[in-house]
């Protein structure tokens, strides 16, 4: 896995180098791993601004902006809490593009309403230098294994989402 993470990454620098656009991460199950195979890459200073730790509930709320009341209606691993991940990644980096990582890699998740191995993926995007909604999404995964094969399934994921992306 760790070439396929390398891989994706050495993609990434090279497709946003030429673009000459920025990316910004927003991580919290996966702590940084996906940024630290962006980092890997030689030139990845010239496209990745940096990423957001955000492994706690609070964490999300103080450093990203996300609002309380999603994390309390949807619980801290959804599709509303990625979306403002990411959104709130952008924003407070200005880069071009961000993605975000929130899941539960075990050995606990939180209970029953969402299973262990569940992750959502936040992309957000700017077009023409403002925040874009219709260039926002969050995908749905389910990854079994370990605590930490679910955390690289989770890395390589939103990496090959990120590339998804701005190769449009």
């Amino acid at each position: 896995m760790p070439d396929r993470l390398l891989a994706l990454a050495e993609e990434i620098v090279r497709t946003l180098g030429a673009q000459k656009q920025m990316l910004v991460g927003a991580e919290s199950c996966t702590a940084g791993l996906a940024s630290d195979f962006l980092a890997r890459v030689p030139g990845a200073s010239n496209v990745l601004w940096g990423s957001f730790i955000a492994y706690t509930a609070d964490a999300k709320i103080k450093m990203l902006g996300v609002p309380e009341e999603l994390i309390e209606q949807y619980g801290p691993v959804s599709q509303h809490v990625a979306l403002a991940m990411a959104e709130g990644a952008l924003k407070k980096s200005g880069a071009f593009w961000a993605f975000s990582v929130t899941g539960f890699a075990g050995p606990t998740g939180d209970g029953g309403r969402t299973p262990v191995g569940t992750v959502w993926i936040g992309i957000a995007g700017q077009s023409e230098g403002t925040f874009c909604s219709q260039r926002a999404e969050a995908v749905k995964y389910q990854f079994s294994g370990s605590r930490n094969e679910v955390r690289k399934a989770a890395a390589i994921a939103a990496l090959e989402e990120v590339l998804e992306r701005i190769r449009l």
